[in-house]
């Protein structure tokens, strides 16, 4: 069993998070368009005019899903993998970049759109490449796109920033027990993962509280150690708690500032 995790951030700052298992013989995009379909019809109760995009790896350049989001007005941003028909459409441009990497030397990139029908598509899509030349040779990249925009913005400044989505896969994964599969029971399994998942919510509240502080971009194992694996002695009695830490806790101010914020007077 493998833990999958599915993250849509709305133009607003809400965040709505789908954590769900699958047997490790099978697609990790199987069901993601199902759940995409339950996540759109979410998003589209609260927020209607909100522009979704759906932005993945290769493993979502699936027919069905592509049609479902034309068909439901969900842009999309996803890579595709590289074959004979691709390669041979960038022949011509990707000796250009080719050519001017031998002059100038290190490292050259450029983009190139076009459209592209693979033979399972009823109709053509945009595809555009990254063309990279370098010290290592060539290294071309594709990705689809639902719309007609600029090709470095499109690979560069949005589908790259994908990676920004695995750095909180991992967070989830390492900090928070995600990967842990330790039950013979599927339920129980995805059941942890649930709970592990309402952790990592309850994390990225409490980031918005450390906003402009040291902790602002610290992973979670790293804020459970610093800011709640802390010893203490609370003294309680009729009219108040007292919590006394150590004089060598050096987050002390910090952690105050921060139950100040989140009690309120």
């Amino acid at each position: 069993m493998v833990p999958e995790k599915l993250t849509f951030s709305p133009l607003s700052r809400r965040q709505i998070e789908a954590d769900y298992l699958r047997t490790s013989d099978r697609s990790d995009s199987r069901h993601s368009w199902a759940i995409l379909a339950l996540l759109v019809r979410f998003i589209r109760q609260y927020w209607p005019d909100t522009r979704i995009v759906l932005r993945g790896d290769s493993h979502f350049c699936r027919p069905r899903m592509l049609n479902w989001c034309d068909r439901h007005h969900v842009d999309y941003i996803v890579g595709i993998a590289k074959n004979s028909r691709l390669l041979k459409e960038v022949d011509v441009p990707m000796m250009l970049v080719r050519k001017t990497q031998w002059q100038v030397g290190g490292k050259v990139a450029e983009t190139f759109r076009f459209p592209y029908q693979a033979h399972s598509w009823k109709y053509p899509r945009w595809v555009v490449a990254r063309l990279e030349e370098g010290e290592l040779g060539s290294n071309p990249r594709f990705i689809i796109s639902s719309r007609y925009d600029d090709g470095f913005k499109l690979y560069y400044e949005q589908y790259c920033a994908r990676g920004d989505m695995e750095n909180r896969i991992k967070d989830q994964q390492l900090s928070l027990f995600a990967d842990r599969t330790s039950s013979t029971h599927w339920w129980a399994n995805q059941w942890r993962l649930i709970l592990s998942g309402f952790a990592y919510t309850l994390f990225e509240r409490l980031r918005t509280y450390l906003k402009h502080t040291p902790f602002a971009r610290m992973s979670p194992s790293n804020l459970r150690l610093k800011l709640i694996k802390v010893g203490a002695v609370i003294i309680r009695n009729t009219r108040r708690i007292r919590v006394l830490m150590s004089d060598s806790y050096p987050y002390k101010t910090a952690l105050s500032d921060l139950v100040r914020r989140l009690v309120p007077n």
